[in-house]
Parts: C-alpha cells; sequence; structure tokens
C-alpha cells in the first residue's frame, strides 16, 4: 500500500514535468525553429556588381526586408558589404573571402556577382537580386525548381508593355537605337526579346555594344544619327553611366525609354517598370525563409517583381520637347 502512494506521487510527479515541457515547447508567438534562427548570430555576405541607384536600392530593400522579419543587423546578423565596381577579379576576391568566412548566406546582386560567387561555392544558399534570367545565366534549372543552392527575385522587364509605351509617345518612329554590354547575359536575353517583339510591330532596331563605361559615348555617337528614340536594358554598365548617354541623345532630341525607375531620374525619358528597393525586400524576406529554415533555394521558386508602374522624368520630356499623353501619365510617378 506504501509503496503504491509513493509510485503513485513519482508518477504523477513526472506527468507535471512532462506537462510543463510541452506547455514550454507550445507557449509564445514563434515556434522554436523561428526562435532559434533569431538568436543565433548568422553571417551574410552581400555581393553588388558595381554602384548605381537601382542595385544600391536593391541592396537597401534586402536588408530591410530581413529586419522586417526579425534579422537585424548589430543584434542577430553580421552584414559583410562588399562592391566589385565591374570588375571580375574583384568578384573572384569577394567570393573568396565569403567562402573562407563560412557566411551562412549570400546576397549576389547582379548576374555577374551571382555567377561567380555560384561558380565558388554549391554549399552557401545565394539568394540573388537584380538578376533577370536564372536559367539563362545558368544558375537555376527552372525558375520552378532552380535545384541548386542559388534562389531569388528576377528583375525581367515587361518589355513588350515597354515597347508599346515607345510607340505611343513616338508614334512616328520607325527606327530604335540601342546600346548595351555584349558581357551582360542579362542585357543579351532583353535585347533578344525587345528586338523581337519591336520588329513584329513594324519597327527597325540598330544596336550598338560596349564592353566598358568608356565605349559608351563612342557607341552613342554611332548611332545618334540613324534613330528616332532609343531603348536602354536594365543593362549595369549602362545604368552606372547614364549621364554620358544622355548627353549626347539629348543634345540630338532623342529621348530613351529605359527599363527601369532609376535610369529615368538620371536622365532618361520614362519606364514602365520596376521598384528595384520592393525586389529587394522580397529577396530579403526569401533570405528570412532560409535562415529559418523554412525553405531551401533548390526548391524556393524564383520570385517576379510585383507591383510595376510608369515613371516619368518631366524635365527631360520638356528638354525634348515631347508631349506625355494624359493617360500615360495618370497613376505615374513623375520627376
Amino acid at each position: 500500500m506504501f509503496m503504491g502512494k509513493k509510485l503513485k506521487k513519482i508518477a504523477m510527479g513526472l506527468t507535471a514535468v512532462l506537462a510543463a515541457g510541452i506547455i514550454a515547447g507550445c507557449g509564445g508567438g514563434l515556434s522554436s525553429d523561428k526562435q532559434s534562427a533569431e538568436k543565433k548570430q548568422h553571417k551574410i555576405g552581400i555581393v553588388q556588381l558595381v554602384e548605381h541607384n537601382a542595385l544600391d536600392a536593391a541592396n537597401k530593400g534586402f536588408v530591410d526586408g530581413l529586419k522586417k522579419r526579425g534579422f537585424e543587423e548589430g543584434k542577430n546578423i553580421t552584414i559583410d558589404r562588399q562592391n566589385a565596381q565591374a570588375d571580375q577579379s574583384n568578384l573572384q576576391n569577394i567570393g573568396q573571402r565569403f567562402v573562407n568566412n563560412k557566411v551562412d548566406l549570400i546576397c549576389a546582386i547582379a548576374t555577374p556577382a551571382a555567377q561567380t560567387v555560384a561558380n565558388m561555392t554549391k554549399d552557401i544558399p545565394i539568394v540573388g537580386t537584380a538578376i533577370t534570367d536564372y536559367v539563362g545565366a545558368k544558375l537555376a534549372a527552372s525558375n520552378e525548381a532552380p535545384k541548386g543552392n542559388v534562389t531569388g527575385t528576377s528583375d525581367m522587364n515587361p518589355i513588350k508593355e515597354q515597347v508599346d509605351l515607345l510607340m505611343k509617345i513616338y508614334p512616328n518612329a520607325k527606327t530604335v537605337g540601342v546600346v548595351y554590354c555584349s558581357s551582360e547575359v542579362n542585357s543579351e536575353v532583353q535585347v533578344k526579346a525587345m528586338k523581337e517583339y519591336a520588329e513584329s510591330k513594324g519597327l527597325k532596331v540598330e544596336t550598338a555594344t560596349i564592353s566598358t563605361v568608356n565605349d559608351i559615348q563612342q557607341a552613342a555617337q554611332s548611332l545618334v544619327g540613324k534613330v528616332d528614340v532609343f531603348y536602354e536594358p536594365t543593362d549595369n554598365i549602362i545604368a552606372s553611366a547614364m549621364p554620358t548617354l544622355v548627353a549626347i541623345t539629348d543634345a540630338a532630341k532623342k529621348g530613351i525609354i529605359c527599363g527601369e525607375p532609376n535610369m529615368v531620374k538620371a536622365g532618361g525619358l520614362i519606364t514602365y517598370g520596376i521598384d528595384y528597393y520592393k525586389l529587394g525586400l522580397q529577396t530579403g524576406e526569401m533570405a528570412a525563409d532560409v535562415l529559418e529554415g523554412k525553405g531551401k533555394p533548390a526548391t524556393m521558386p524564383i520570385q517576379l517583381a510585383k507591383d510595376l508602374k510608369v515613371f516619368v522624368n518631366k524635365a527631360d520630356a520638356e528638354r525634348l520637347g515631347v508631349k506625355i499623353p494624359e493617360d500615360v501619365l495618370k497613376g505615374a510617378e513623375t520627376f
């Protein structure tokens, strides 16, 4: 009888301990996985191809997207920010630095940056942004199932809508000029798609390729007398030196239909395009999913940009003597 009571008390005590453990495990607003992810000090490397407004905005958005999800610099993450200044050897050194330091995640901003780090590690998760075509750049097997260690957000432009916009503003245009970097896969993809669609609409497309910023002036001057208007994709070399291109096109009274709004801010005429800060936010949230263990790049689909709209440089329109139709201006953001 005495032993039975003693055993009963022990059993009751064990039950209470187990119950307390279960309650503790279920308590609070965060899952144990998320709690541990937020408490751990994560090392994140950010590699940006070159400094210009679009990539800078994506960079800021990425950090803010992480913060939105509880991953804050100085609190539970450290960020190693590196800018390659469009130099391939710099990209190699930065990639090696991240591998040697065993960072937990890499954010690669722009296609060449992602290609370089992807060639240097198959183990560290890479989340890319400002990348046009992951499959074409051999960064992913498909947009739906990347299969490797790279995923992220795409800045693929609504090229048909941009060409339609060009034709609405320049209804009498017959020839469109494009200057782009021949070594950027993202530019090749966009120019090919733009040329196919523009030619289907009866437009002729003249192109000039560049390798560095120093080539822009000569390339633009080779086209400016042959074309009615320019179209510029989200080319990183061009975006980093828009004033050089604009100085030539404005002098010839030729407008530039741009691939993204920061190029419009830098002197271009108009775009129907992407907000790169918001694209960066999307990327930061994808990175948070990786850090929390909610997903792995191999099975996380590539995400497209959201919330596209028209951006107009009214000052440039006045300089060029171009009238933007009222229905285009309605709802547009103007500079």
